[in-house]
């Protein structure tokens, strides 16, 4: 099994994390090592990350994580009740499809040019819609009652697979974390977890101190 990331592309961190809270033996190679036309050979959709399995190739994170779930069920990333499955799989959805194309390079970039706009107007654009992302994450995790370390119980779920790497990002644009003090403690949760440390960017083979390490931000 080999994962093709970067250290900085937080939809690998994802699938890292579940590999190692599964136990999952893997291969990692750095997505720069290939180059663009090399990597879109390999992976057509050009997006990281993508996961060589059995001869076939996945991409997109959250195909990759029902994948893994399907075929290496222990431990679950999922509730056993159908209700709570849903609401983890509604919280991790927040984030990818609402919060996470929000800090993509390339819609930045898009941002810059053509658009025109100038970098504060950019941080000011995605600081907005953290916001709006993390405001709505926090409020589900705070009506839960009796939540347990992590988001949705005293295991980690995929909710926390999903909210590790978006908080470090928000991070990088310096966006003010302090109102979601359920979302911190659930993160400082994942911090003291041994899959999650291992699967920190400052790992990787790629990695060479251009971010702050996650286990220290």
């Amino acid at each position: 099994m080999r994962l093709y990331s970067l250290h900085q592309n937080s939809a690998g961190w994802r699938v890292r994390i579940a590999l190692h809270l599964k136990g999952i033996s893997f291969n990692y190679t750095p997505a720069s090592e290939l180059g663009e036309q090399r990597y879109r050979e390999i992976n057509p959709q050009g997006l990281l990350p993508a996961l060589e399995i059995d001869g076939a190739v996945v991409g997109q994170s959250t195909a990759i994580l029902e994948l893994l779930e399907e075929r290496y069920p222990e431990p679950p990333l999922l509730p056993d009740d159908d209700i709570e499955r849903a609401e983890v799989r509604a919280f991790c959805q927040l984030i990818a499809c609402d919060l996470h194309p929000m800090n993509s390079q390339r819609a930045r970039a898009y941002l810059a040019d053509p658009l025109g706009l100038s970098e504060r107007e950019i941080l000011a654009w995605y600081r907005h819609w953290v916001s709006l992302g993390l405001g709505g994450l926090e409020a589900t995790l705070q009506r839960r009652s009796g939540r347990g370390l992590f988001c949705f119980g005293p295991e980690p779920s995929l909710a926390d697979v999903y909210l590790v790497p978006q908080l470090y990002n928000c991070r990088r644009y310096d966006c003010d974390l302090t109102p979601y003090p359920a979302l911190l403690a659930a993160e400082q949760a994942c911090r003291d977890h041994e899959a999650f440390r291992a699967a920190a960017p400052e790992h990787l083979p790629d990695y060479e101190g251009q971010q702050e390490p996650w286990l220290v931000s």
